[in-house]
């Protein structure tokens, strides 16, 4: 028998908000089954849904259950999803097969970019994009396709330093996603401030940085990145970040480690090796990150 499936399920509360035209954010939930330790994840959610809400936005958590794609996950469900060790790592090549076999799962951000748009959502936060990563694999995030086929605003620290960011910024330019920058004029690598790459266009002014996302989410060109970079004050330091990172890589590489399995597992080991800097770097920008996409949201409602 051929399973009936809806598009998304909104929770009243983000259904009422987007009727009303308020400001919403879309918040991904991979990092409570996958990017942060267990309940690291669930209190860090918690957190950026309170961080949106303070900017005057309403937080849309979105997830899996039961073959459901929801749009405004609660505390219980976002709970029932970490505390599941077989929730899956749903993207885009995989969502379609959990969903029709009534499975759970926890979105990246490609999913969640979809499920956001077929919502009507705008503005996503996350903490970093994924991209091109290093070596000759071929291996290449499908954030990056999602980028270029999603009208949604995502707010992030950059792409994860993990990965070959010269080339992953060259494949933004070539599907032609904007790398705009929230008071910097550098790219940056999650959690360093700066890759030494330049952004696209810096912004100073909320109003401003609104109004060219608003303009290009209309013109149907995809999605756009903003990139708001992680404070001085909680950035790893440079040496730690590349001696861990390369210990890091080189422990994938024995291992074997590829596919969806790598950014875990290369995150993981950097926790490890810096100590738990890197695991308080990212609690930093992941709430930096919710608030400033709770400011602009509300700015793109009074477009």
């Amino acid at each position: 028998m051929v399973r009936a499936l809806s598009a998304v399920a909104l929770s009243p509360e983000v259904a009422a908000a987007l009727s009303a035209g308020r400001p919403v954010v879309a918040l991904e939930t991979t990092l409570v089954t996958h990017g942060l330790p267990h309940p690291e994840g669930l209190a860090t959610a918690e957190a950026m849904e309170a961080a949106v809400r303070a900017a005057g936005a309403l937080p849309a958590t979105i997830g899996i259950l039961d073959g459901n794609l929801r749009v405004g996950l609660d505390a219980a469900e976002r709970a029932r999803l970490a505390g599941d060790g077989s929730t899956v790592k749903v993207n885009l090549g995989n969502l379609a097969a959990v969903l029709a076999g009534g499975g759970s799962g926890s979105t990246t951000v490609a999913a969640t970019m979809l499920a956001a748009h077929r919502a009507g959502i705008r503005v996503f936060a996350t903490g970093g994009v994924g991209g091109v990563h290093r070596g000759g694999s071929g291996d290449v995030s499908a954030d990056l396709l999602a980028l270029a086929r999603f009208p949604v605003a995502v707010v992030c620290a950059g792409a994860k330093a993990v990965l070959d960011l010269p080339r992953t910024v060259e494949a933004l330019e070539t599907l032609g996603v904007p790398v705009f920058g929230w008071r910097t004029d550098r790219f940056p690598a999650f959690d360093r401030r700066d890759s030494g790459l330049p952004v696209d266009r810096a912004f100073q002014d909320i109003g401003e940085l609104a109004a060219a996302v608003a303009l290009h989410l209309e013109l149907g060109a995809g999605g756009a990145l903003v990139n708001n970079p992680i404070t001085a004050e909680h950035e790893v330091d440079v040496a730690l970040h590349e001696r861990a990172l390369q210990e890091s890589l080189a422990a994938a590489e024995r291992e074997g480690v590829r596919g969806r399995d790598l950014t875990p597992f290369l995150l993981a080991q950097m926790r490890d090796r810096t100590a738990g800097a890197t695991l308080a770097a990212n609690r930093a920008l992941l709430l930096s990150n919710a608030r400033l996409a709770g400011e602009l949201a509300c700015a793109l409602a009074k477009n």
